[in-house]
Formats: C-alpha cells, structure tokens, sequence
C-alpha cells in the first residue's frame, strides 16, 4: 500500500537538515509507534525498515527509546533455562 502525506516545507526542511529522507522518517515514527502500542511486531519492523537481523530491530528500538517488550513471565522463563543449562553444566 502506498500512502502519501503532505507535510509542510518547515517541517520537510528541519527532516533534511538532520539527514533524513522524510518519507523514511514518517515510516520510522509510524514504526516506533506501532511497536510501543503492541500493534505491530520485532518481524513486522524488520520487514518493513529492510533489516536483515533482529539485532538490527534491537538497535532501532533502543534508538527511539522503545523499549523491548519483556514481560515477568519471559523473565520467569529465563529463569528456569538458565537454571537448567548450569545443572546441565555441572554433570
């Protein structure tokens, strides 16, 4: 789907002037925002920025101050396969 905008000639110039294609700045701010809002996910923003890996994602997001979504029970989770690899590890 294409969508165009029209975005007045200060705000285009200010974009420019900090090196930014406006059209990737819109879709990078749409992006950040749908992630924040849980609407969209880390593989949809790879399709849609071109990534190639989520490490990629990982530095966009940190970039924009969006946070990775990690909830207590992913930490949980985490938990107990870091418990198991070092029983593992100790046999």
């Amino acid at each position: 789907m294409q969508i165009t905008l029209n975005i007045p000639d200060e705000v285009a110039r200010h974009l420019l002037m900090a090196g930014k294609e406006p059209a990737r700045a819109v879709l990078e701010a749409l992006v950040v925002d749908g992630y924040r809002t849980e609407q969209i996910s880390e593989a949809e923003i790879r399709q849609l920025l071109g990534f190639k890996t989520r490490f990629e994602v990982h530095a966009f997001l940190k970039e924009h101050g969006a946070y990775l979504h990690y909830s207590e029970e992913d930490l949980e989770q985490d938990r107990q396969t870091a418990k198991a690899l070092v029983r593992e590890a100790r046999r």
